[in-house]
């Protein structure tokens, strides 16, 4: 595990070259404004999970393969894949999510502007049509109510005015709580599957509850076993869920072509080409060990399409659904393409 400190890093690496391209997209592209968060999202978030988890085992089954024996390939490169997936989802589901819940809140604050202003001229407006006389009763009438409220609150006993303040603070403590709450949004934050990863990683770092969980002597073997058949149908049900969401792209409204252009260049040409760069500078500087198999997923990390999950968070905000969808449609018709001729040129790089 400790050989494999580099991962995290490079995940990372990865949403921050991405944002940097998605940021010089919209500045090429000046699309609306709640557009500008999905935009940096598919730059920055590749689908790191299932198509590891699907590529990897697949090319180690390959004869003549450059990663050794099928069988330790295998298993190898599911640690890996898996390892990259947890990685991602908690990345995803930290900086992407903010980045599409602060633009898509955006445009919601404007439209508050505007009524707000439509309001204050409408006031200005009734106000010219109210006489003088009739806005002095209501003066009058509101300082002599504001005055009998403020005598009734003198009256009150020593003591009920203490509870009152104690009362009054804890309410503002516990609405600050409230408004703390809302504005993280810990449930949409951690998600089921950002809650599994923290527990994988939980399960694999503490070797009590490892050894109590995992192996074949391990008392709780039955909970392995059961997560083991879950994780088998998990990647077709993602696929078949993957295709569904896809489909909606042929029905999608038109969006500007330098967009989807713009994302495409973006996901596997530019950043494809930084992987080499950074992976290729690691080797050099030994911070990544000489296994072909852990750098062909290093690479690979670089050439993946735009994570799924984008899509069900613009579900969750309301904004540029139909848009992603024609977004995912185009991304991942092409990604047969990109993935096959980036793989062949990884394998010959690492071999």
């Amino acid at each position: 595990m400790i050989k494999l400190w580099f991962m995290p890093l490079n995940v990372l690496v990865t949403f921050i070259i991405g944002s940097a391209f998605g940021w010089i997209v919209i500045k090429i592209s000046r699309p609306a404004s709640h557009l500008k968060g999905l935009i940096l999202g598919c730059c920055a978030a590749g689908n790191l999970g299932n198509l590891p988890l699907i590529i990897i085992p697949a090319v180690c089954k390959e004869k003549g393969s450059a990663f050794g024996d099928p069988d330790r390939c295998r298993t190898y490169g599911i640690a890996y894949a898996s390892l990259s997936m947890a990685i991602s989802i908690i990345y995803l589901w930290t900086y992407v999510y903010h980045i599409l819940r602060v633009y898509s809140t955006e445009e919601e604050k404007e439209v508050e502007v505007d009524v707000s202003i439509n309001e204050t001229k409408y006031s200005a407006e009734s106000s010219k049509r109210f006489p003088d006389n009739i806005k002095e009763a209501l003066l009058q009438s509101k300082t002599f109510s504001t005055s009998e409220e403020f005598q009734y609150q003198v009256a009150l006993p020593g003591g009920r005015s203490e509870e009152h303040i104690q009362l009054s603070q804890f309410v503002k403590f516990k609405q600050h709580l409230m408004m703390l709450e809302e504005k993280l949004n810990l449930k949409k934050l951690f998600a089921p599957s950002t809650i599994g990863a923290i527990v994988g990683f939980v399960v694999g770092a503490v070797s009590q509850i490892r050894d109590l969980l995992i192996g074949e002597g391990a008392h709780l073997r039955a909970i392995q076993d059961s997560a083991s058949l879950l994780s088998d149908a998990a990647i077709p049900v993602t696929t078949l869920i993957m295709g569904a969401n896809l489909v909606k792209g042929l029905k999608g409204p038109r969006i500007q072509k330098s967009l989807v252009i713009g994302i495409i260049v973006v996901r596997y040409v530019l950043l494809p080409m930084s992987g080499i760069l950074i992976v290729k500078a690691a080797i050099r500087f030994g911070l990544i060990h000489s296994d072909p198999l852990y750098q062909f997923v290093l690479l690979l990390q670089y050439a993946v399409p735009p994570a799924m999950a984008i899509g069900t968070m613009t579900q969750l905000f309301g904004k540029g659904e139909s848009e992603c969808s024609v977004i995912m449609l185009w991304t991942y018709a092409l990604a047969s393409v990109a993935l096959t001729l980036w793989s062949t040129l990884f394998m010959w790089l690492v071999s």
